[in-house]
């Protein structure tokens, strides 16, 4: 009776052991966003707010040139090329989280019209594939298959980036139709200067929250710095500064409230563009084709005919 017990009460345990193991890997899996490598889609639905901002100048807060370059038309089921390019000064070097200086990373978000996607990997040219080599673009999320991201990565080698885009066909997809279409792109260079949360990173300018005089400045064991303020009415304040930006002031300055207190370690910047893209009928480019050639044998044939006078009259003269 006792074994019997025993087991039952073993079994029991499994399946309780085996229930908790299946509710935990449905309820506690990394969701897919969590694995995504820029903070935009973790923290926004879209990024392409209602006024037409794309939300990584949020974070971005400097103002840098983007391009984009694209066909002027494609046609329906057909991969091609979107190319983006993203400059900056390749001997600049940016503050990293740790406070030291590194080189820049580059990261691009483009929004695509509704039916263009990524095109995927077995419609790839073999010169595609090449210019591809070593990047991983992505979708925003699995609802959002026309907005693509790609980055951080680094930027002194992907200054210039290759998406590979696939045009819908409009015999399939009757959402996509023969229209003129817009593409959107933010792309960046070097790392933000605030976190969605508000905080700031250690790649912007901090500045005093007072008027006052500084009383001391404490240098940290793991880099940045406590500053100490006294105020006016004899108040004093503790302003942290972390790893990375360079002091402007001593101690005995007097500051004032949003005085930097140093420089500005930002190098990077933001910048975001657009263009267009005509999904073209194949039947209208066939019939353009077919309406330029009658052009071109019309003009033949009245050069001929012309001849053809002309020596007709010549003969008429002789004689």
């Amino acid at each position: 009776m006792e074994k019997t017990l025993e087991s039952y009460i073993k079994t029991v345990r499994k399946l309780i052991l085996t229930a908790g193991c299946v509710i935990s890997c449905l309820t506690f899996s990394p969701r897919l966003a969590m694995s995504y490598p820029i903070f935009a889609q973790q923290a926004y639905e879209s990024p392409r707010e209602a006024t037409g901002r794309i939300v990584c100048a949020n974070c971005h807060l400097a103002q840098k040139p983007v391009e984009i370059e694209t066909p002027q038309a494609v046609l329906p089921d057909t991969v091609f090329e979107a190319v983006v390019r993203i400059p900056y000064d390749l001997e600049s070097k940016q503050v990293l989280a740790n406070g030291t200086k590194g080189g820049l990373n580059v990261g691009a978000v483009m929004i695509l019209p509704e039916g263009f996607k990524l095109a995927p990997k077995d419609r790839l040219s073999k010169e595609l594939k090449q210019k591809m080599k070593g990047l991983y673009i992505q979708p925003y999320n699995r609802d959002k298959p026309n907005i693509l991201v790609i980055g951080p990565i680094t930027g002194d080698k992907n200054q210039e980036i290759t998406f590979p885009i696939l045009s819908p066909d409009p015999k399939t997809d009757k959402q996509a139709h023969y229209l003129t279409y817009p593409i959107f792109l933010g792309g960046n260079r070097g790392r933000g200067q605030v976190y969605p949360s508000g905080d700031k990173s250690n790649n912007v300018a901090y500045n005093s929250p007072i008027n006052g005089q500084i009383t001391k400045i404490e240098a940290l064991e793991k880099g940045g710095f406590n500053i100490k303020i006294q105020s006016l009415e004899n108040k004093e304040i503790t302003q942290s500064i972390p790893a990375g930006p360079e002091l402007k002031i001593a101690e005995k300055d007097f500051v004032q409230v949003d005085q930097p207190l140093t420089k500005d370690p930002n190098v990077g910047g933001f910048g975001q563009t657009e263009t267009e893209v005509v999904l073209q009928n194949p039947i209208r480019v066939i019939g353009m084709i077919a309406f330029f050639f009658t052009i071109i044998l019309a003009q033949i044939f009245l050069v001929l005919k012309k001849k053809q006078f002309e020596k007709v009259q010549a003969a008429e003269m002789n004689f």
